[in-house]
């Protein structure tokens, strides 16, 4: 009996223990859980806000360092806890982001906030080499495209004055406000003077600007934040262009986008055919750039709104009556010129916005005349034709004989340009033009690059017909180029970096990734054809660095 009771006593006791053992150990799962998932959870008041391009960008940083992750895993909380206090204080702030947000936007707009560049800068590198540094002559008075007059007339050598003078003071002051004009009381003093003035004046017989003039990143902000006063359709040229206007009497050349960057020209187009693209204007100037060439007027990327910017202020009534609003609630115009202007091929804005490519305007005729010149290698624009130098290998050998490509360096700064073409594949360069005042002393313009930068995928090696029938290249046009296939100066680089600073490139890439990647490509093209050129001939290079001994590094 009692064996029994004591039995009894000791299964209840045992009972009771088991059932305090689980129950311990379900409340310390219960903690252990609440204490693993609360750093796990993210606020219900945030996730709601994060954009899915966030959320995206967050799964693929997560997926391309889950690696890294799994060997710091004891760093697991720390980077937990500053990721709550990150979210904690973006919630605090919140309402001061949200006000600054648009404001933001619009600086990276207009070109005041410029995209970092992570590590070194390829760009600032390259521009402080020697061989972007060169000293050159000092500029005397001829060499100067246009001047201010200072003191009475300044007359020539026969008494007749000069027509490339910019007369008094008097006439550039005015307090005007018809139609919009700024008042404007212009002195001599460079400091008076607006962006568009001061890069007119700081034209020379070598070059359209200096790279170091501070003055090249004022006018090209001032291209991209100036209020338009005007806006009429350009006359000349195939395709639709416009010219604006500023209130401190400044002008632009507008070309609108009329694809998406990453569109490659249908490789059974004609060249002649081909539409233009304003971002072509913006990366060529750049490129002509990193060439250190300086001879494509500054260009600048802009957001217009075709409403307030040019239907609603225009006086062209042939650009005015080729407006109107597509099914979607899009703002299109068309404009009148020999392709592309119709219904079928409209410019629209979204519903308003639209991008285009805004050029500094070189002076005026009637101040400094300009001579076109026709391209000896100027392509026949016929479908079924060929041009002599098509025909003619010996064809250079000609060319060598007529003037102006006898002397001087006229047939070295063709082959500049050739090489441009070349790494931007334009193959619409019927045409170039010099300023008349410098005869033929100075440099070519390198004008109306929209045909570039159609084609990625294949190279056009007809364009370098000149340099592969003449062998002939400037030294400094040479040593930059074998600079700008190291690595440490890559083409693709430092345009992909120059690009970035343009105010569209906010929106997106100016060039696409293969684009760049066709520049490296064409360079290492270039550079062969000039090696094949030095294996075959011995007068290949004009030295134009006598006495400055520069190499690539």
């Amino acid at each position: 009996m009692i064996r029994l009771n004591l039995g009894r006593s000791t299964r209840s006791v045992c009972l009771g223990l088991a059932c305090l053992s689980l129950a311990l150990n379900l409340l310390l799962a219960i903690f252990c859980l609440s204490v693993l998932q609360t750093p796990c959870v993210l606020p219900t008041s945030s996730s709601s806000s994060i954009p899915r391009t966030n959320t995206q960008h967050r799964q693929s940083i997560s997926h391309s360092s889950s690696s890294s992750d799994v060997s710091s895993s004891h760093k697991l909380p720390t980077i937990l806890q500053n990721e709550e206090r990150h979210k904690l204080n973006a919630n605090t702030n919140k309402g001061k982001d949200s006000v600054s947000d648009a404001a933001k936007r619009k600086k990276k707009l207009i070109g005041a906030e410029k995209l970092k560049v992570k590590g070194p800068s390829k760009l600032e590198a390259l521009f402080e080499h020697p061989l972007y540094n060169v000293p050159h002559p000092e500029l005397q008075d001829d060499d100067w495209l246009l001047r201010v007059k200072k003191n009475g007339k300044d007359t020539g050598s026969e008494g007749e004055e000069r027509e490339d003078v910019i007369d008094s003071d008097s006439q550039w002051q005015s307090a005007s406000e018809e139609e919009g004009y700024d008042k404007v009381s212009w002195t001599s003093d460079v400091e008076t003077h607006p962006p568009w003035l001061r890069f007119h004046l700081g034209i020379s017989r070598w070059e359209l600007y200096n790279r170091k003039d501070p003055n090249l990143a004022q006018l090209t902000h001032y291209l991209a934040t100036q209020r338009v006063l005007g806006a009429v359709q350009k006359t000349g040229g195939t395709q639709l262009k416009l010219l604006l206007s500023f209130p401190n009497y400044g002008q632009a050349l507008l070309k609108p986008m009329k694809q998406s960057r990453d569109a490659e020209t249908d490789e059974n187009l004609f060249y002649f055919s081909d539409f233009e693209r304003h971002n072509a204007e913006i990366a060529a100037f750049h490129l002509d750039r990193l060439l250190g060439f300086n001879r494509i007027p500054p260009v600048v990327g802009r957001l217009i709104n075709v409403t307030s910017e040019i239907r609603e202020i225009t006086t062209d009534h042939r650009l005015s009556r080729t407006f109107f609003t597509s099914p979607v609630g899009n703002v299109c115009f068309h404009g009148q010129c020999e392709y592309y202007c119709s219904t079928e091929h409209p410019l629209c804005g979204r519903p308003h916005a639209l991008e285009v490519s805004l050029a500094a305007m070189l002076p005026d005729l009637t101040l400094a005349p300009r001579r076109s010149w026709r391209s000896p290698w100027r392509r026949s624009y016929s479908r079924t034709k060929q041009a002599q130098w098509e025909k003619d290998p010996a064809y250079c050998d000609t060319v060598k004989q007529t003037p102006p490509y006898n002397h001087g360096t006229r047939l070295v700064d063709l082959i500049d340009m050739t090489i441009l073409d070349f790494l931007m594949s334009n193959m619409d360069r019927h045409h170039y033009e010099v300023f008349e005042k410098f005869g033929n002393e100075t440099f070519l313009l390198h004008l109306d690059n929209g045909r570039a930068f159609g084609r990625h995928s294949r190279d056009e090696p007809s364009i370098l017909v000149p340099l592969k029938q003449c062998c002939r290249i400037r030294r400094s046009t040479l040593l930059r180029l074998r600079l700008l296939s190291l690595p440490g100066f890559r083409l693709s680089d430092v345009m992909r970096e120059s690009l970035s600073q343009d105010p569209l490139a906010a929106v997106a890439p100016l060039l696409s990734e293969p684009h760049l990647s066709a520049l490296d490509r064409r360079l290492a093209t270039v550079l062969q054809v000039v090696q094949t050129c030095q294996d075959q001939h011995k007068d290949v290079i004009y030295n134009d660095l006598d006495g400055h001994d520069q190499q690539p590094d």
